[in-house]
């Protein structure tokens, strides 16, 4: 365990005792009724591979890449899933902070109280998201005996089953092509990443970089931390031009932090994106129901709940999530018009064809440098 000053640096365990603890428990159920889900979200996991194969054609005949396992999990499963993922990724700049623990002021102060502080801060983000994610192909975290995951630092599709329950009985659809749905879109992420060998690395490799741009100096993290405390509390909340509060992500980036950010943020758009082009793509085929459906989730996505919920979302970036959602189907939208299914998936050929955060928003402009330079 990382720690400053003899004291841990986050308490991952903590963190998850924190999380499982205040989690709200999911919608009554019986075992049957269980069991019942879980089983057809096994089946429609494996129906939807073949159907986002069909359609993106991202894997070539023949080329059959490594299988990834599909794990239909509880909340407290989902919250132990990212806290193996967190630990994982930031164990590099929790090293970083060790070694600078007793040269920097306000390392003292970090080491008395930021493990247990920090791992209940953690638990107590993760209990929010834990009843609100649906699906997740989850990258990083190492494989478990309760947790499998691929061979070689492969992933795993996890599938959140009270909450797929609680979302299709809020919106009133029909359960079996509710669940249908969102392993359409979830499979997409799973075939992302499979098909596309290099995409894990990248994306790791650009993470890695954000975090070891941050500046470790303990005294500008508690600053940093501290301005995040008051715009949540409203102790500023608004920015200096009237703008809303910055989220907590923005709060600690450093210059070279907003370029990689500025990086991230065209992938992840991109994925979720394609994600959600796909999904609709297919889903008029085998869902009978996705008209209503789509309209009805789009609703909830826009609506978002209370006061405090929006809150927190915007604290925590969330917001932006769902901006890339819209910004990268649009994106893929557009581009498949223009070139067809085959010409947009040039995209996957290394990250030099990804797109940039300024393409995203002008598709036109990555056709022209990736197609119209690739064909001259």
């Amino acid at each position: 365990m990382t720690s400053i000053g003899g004291a841990e640096m986050v308490d991952w365990n903590l963190a998850v005792a924190t999380a499982t603890r205040l989690v709200r428990p999911g919608p009554e159920v019986s075992r049957d009724e269980a069991r019942e889900v879980v089983a057809e979200l096994r089946r429609h996991a494996k129906a939807s591979e073949e159907h986002v194969r069909a359609f993106t054609r991202m894997i070539p005949e023949g080329h059959e890449p490594p299988d990834t396992p599909v794990l239909v999990v509880d909340r407290a499963g989902w919250i132990r899933a990212n806290v193996a993922g967190f630990r994982e990724l930031l164990s590099p700049l929790l090293g970083k902070m060790q070694e600078r623990r007793t040269a920097t002021p306000g390392g003292a102060v970090l080491g008395t109280v930021g493990g247990k502080v920090t791992g209940v801060e953690l638990g107590m983000l993760l209990s929010f998201l834990a009843s609100r994610v649906l699906g997740q192909y989850e990258t990083f975290a190492p494989a478990t005996r309760e947790l499998p995951a691929a061979e070689n630092g492969g992933g795993r599709l996890l599938l959140v089953a009270p909450n797929i329950v609680h979302v299709e009985r809020e919106l009133a659809v029909a359960p079996h092509d509710f669940r249908l749905w969102v392993c359409l879109h979830e499979e997409t992420h799973r075939t992302q990443f499979t098909a596309v060998p290099w995409l894990r690395d990248h994306l790791q490799g650009e993470i890695q970089s954000f975090l070891a741009a941050t500046d470790i100096d303990p005294a500008t993290v508690l600053e940093r931390l501290r301005e995040a405390v008051q715009a949540f509390s409203g102790g500023r909340p608004e920015g200096e031009e009237g703008e809303p509060s910055p989220s907590l992500v923005e709060l600690v980036q450093t210059p070279e932090q907003r370029e990689i950010l500025g990086r991230l943020t065209a992938v992840m758009s991109l994925l979720e994106g394609h994600a959600d082009y796909v999904m609709d793509g297919v889903g008029p085929q085998v869902v009978p129901s996705v008209q209503e459906i789509r309209e009805k989730f789009q609703q909830r996505r826009a609506r978002g709940a209370s006061r405090l919920d929006l809150a927190l979302r915007r604290f925590l970036g969330l917001d932006a999530k769902l901006r890339q959602y819209r910004d990268g189907e649009r994106f893929v939208r557009a581009v498949v018009d223009q070139v067809g299914m085959d010409g947009f998936n040039r995209i996957w050929t290394s990250p030099n064809t990804l797109p940039t955060k300024t393409e995203i928003a002008e598709p036109a402009d990555w056709i022209a440098r990736v197609h119209r330079k690739a064909d001259s």
